[in-house]
């Protein structure tokens, strides 16, 4: 009996240790495959990312929301039917 209460003590003591989250994503390697097949909170993450890179490489700094919608709207079309690209590709293909 004091073996089991002596364990119960432990386990109530000892932290539990959080999963870790994938900090890195490295975008160049997303398939539009993994894309479309991602939660509506990654794929707008990633929309998000592709808007501010996108800004950064015309060297831009205002970002109009009508065309983050726009871009995203159209890579998805495009990736539906060229699943096996990468979304680096896609966006260089379509953005605008």
């Amino acid at each position: 009996m004091k073996r089991i209460i002596a364990a119960a003590i432990v386990l109530v003591c000892v932290p539990a240790v959080p999963a870790k989250a994938q900090a890195v994503l490295d975008l160049s390697l997303i398939t539009c495959q993994q894309l479309l097949a991602s939660d509506a909170e990654r794929q707008a993450l990633i929309g998000s990312w592709m808007s501010g890179y996108f800004s950064a490489s015309k060297n831009l700094d205002t970002l109009d929301f009508r065309y983050v919608e726009r871009n995203r709207r159209v890579i998805g079309n495009y990736c539906r039917g060229h699943k096996s690209e990468t979304v680096m590709s896609a966006m260089q293909k379509n953005w605008r």
